[in-house]
């Protein structure tokens, strides 16, 4: 019974806002590229998704829900990750009670259920959520003895994202002494990955370029952390910012762990541990990176057992937090609202140039600027009134979520801030901000005269 109030808690905390900024994917920009390419598969455009900045399981798992569709339908795929994000509070409950008994399992359950990063990315179509079940369940087997099975999961978590790979870690510690029942482990981690993203395997030479690509995108950082603290600081902030005093005990608990070092605490505390300092090599700092760590950060809070209704009363602080970022998204989007006055007011047709994070506008000319990240060598050249002018591009449309990040990192982006200051100059034809009725970004259309 304490199982399922948690999760039908967690379900209703997730429900509200998931059609957010529908029928635009404006959530996130990795709807865009997993979402289509799902609808694709079961509308005549094959199960090769000719793409890989991540494996393909996520996208063979939303394409059924695909098939009544007749263009992509995120909202279909927000549901299916709201489903699996509730089997990684079910996951963690089992995880946490196999490791440390029935108070852990409630402690983790309700952790996951209710932290701040991982709700509200359990309203997006996008890999992080279904990740953390991966893990969960993974780590669950493999405190339960079951090294084989464990290592089939740890393969399916990884077709669903890249560094499920850590999982090999515990595998190993599982298994140590069992050199048979570790091979047959990695070997179905091996078969589980190719059989659930069979075109890395045939694209391989493209499909670890684009990997690396990614991957290498993070490590150097993203646009919006040229002024973050180091990583370790930086990550450890942002676990508060979707914990509060809860982290404590985490805390707390993995050095009790890494003191007593029983079999369950060997296998949570080196995923834990490998996992955090392959984060600590990344400039870019995401809040959803952090999400695999919950499940066994919440198995170990709950390992101290005298401190369970503490930890529990203590997860009201995200809890509260969840619930008013949710209130956040009963509201109408600002990029929504740009997106109407643009189709009602502007000539059908006209030529404009558009920032990352805005709304497709059908039946317009786009020219999409590209998204500026630090130290890149070759900025974008679009980013330039005169050479818009020259190109006949008659509006700009420019949203805070790129140019408020730029502004804040002027030294690293001195040719997009000339960009954003030169439109200043120009004539402002539309400008929403949120606050009121709206949420988002501030959104801005400029008109350039002939």
């Amino acid at each position: 019974m304490a199982l399922a109030a948690i999760v039908a808690g967690a379900a209703a905390l997730r429900a509200i806002g998931l059609g957010y900024g529908l029928p635009f994917p404006l959530f996130s920009p990795d709807e865009k590229n997993i979402v289509p390419r799902a609808w694709g598969m079961v509308h005549g455009a094959g199960l090769d998704p000719h793409w890989f900045d991540y494996p393909s399981l996520l996208m063979y798992l939303l394409a059924p829900f695909q098939a009544w569709e007749s263009s992509p339908s995120y909202l279909a795929a927000r549901i299916v990750v709201l489903m699996l994000a509730l089997g990684a509070v079910a996951a963690s409950w089992w995880l946490g009670s196999r490791a440390y008994g029935g108070p852990a399992g409630a402690v983790a359950a309700a952790l996951v259920a209710v932290e701040v990063t991982e709700v509200t990315y359990s309203r997006m179509a996008v890999t992080d959520v279904p990740l953390t079940l991966g893990v969960a369940a993974s780590l669950a087997l493999l405190v339960s003895g079951r090294i084989e099975l464990a290592g089939l999961v740890a393969g399916l978590a990884t077709s669903i994202k890249y560094p499920g790979v850590f999982l090999l870690v515990p595998l190993v510690i599982a298994a140590w002494g069992r050199p048979r029942r570790l091979a047959l482990g990695i070997v179905l981690a091996v078969v589980g990955f190719c059989a659930t993203s069979p075109f890395f395997v045939a694209h391989f030479g493209s499909a670890v370029s684009d990997a690396y690509r990614v991957q290498r995108l993070a490590h150097q950082g993203w646009l919006g952390f040229e002024h973050d603290h180091i990583a370790p600081i930086a990550f450890i902030g942002r676990l508060w910012d979707g914990l509060g005093p809860v982290l404590i005990v985490c805390g707390i608990g993995l050095v009790v762990a890494l003191v007593r070092r029983n079999r369950a605490d060997l296998i949570l505390a080196s995923f834990t541990i490998v996992y955090f300092l392959d984060l600590c090599t990344i400039g870019a700092h995401f809040d959803r990176y952090l999400l695999p760590l919950l499940p066994p950060l919440g198995a170990l809070a709950g390992r101290l057992r005298g401190l369970a209704p503490v930890t529990l009363l203590l997860l009201v602080v995200p809890l509260t937090w969840s619930i008013r970022d949710a209130r956040k998204l009963t509201k109408t989007d600002t990029r929504v609202v740009a997106h109407r006055w643009i189709e009602s007011h502007l000539p059908p047709g006209s030529r404009l140039a558009s920032d990352p994070s805005l709304t497709p506008f059908a039946g317009f000319r786009v020219l999409k600027l590209r998204l500026p990240l630090p130290e890149e060598k070759a900025p974008d050249p679009n980013r330039d009134v005169r050479r818009l002018r020259r190109a006949g591009v008659r509006y700009a449309v420019v949203t805070g979520a790129i140019a408020d990040r730029v502004l804040a990192a002027r030294k690293h982006y001195p040719r997009e801030t000339a960009f954003y200051e030169a439109l200043r100059k120009t004539r402002r034809v539309f400008y929403i901000q949120p606050g009121g009725r709206y949420a988002g970004p501030w959104v801005a259309v400029y008109h350039f005269p002939q």
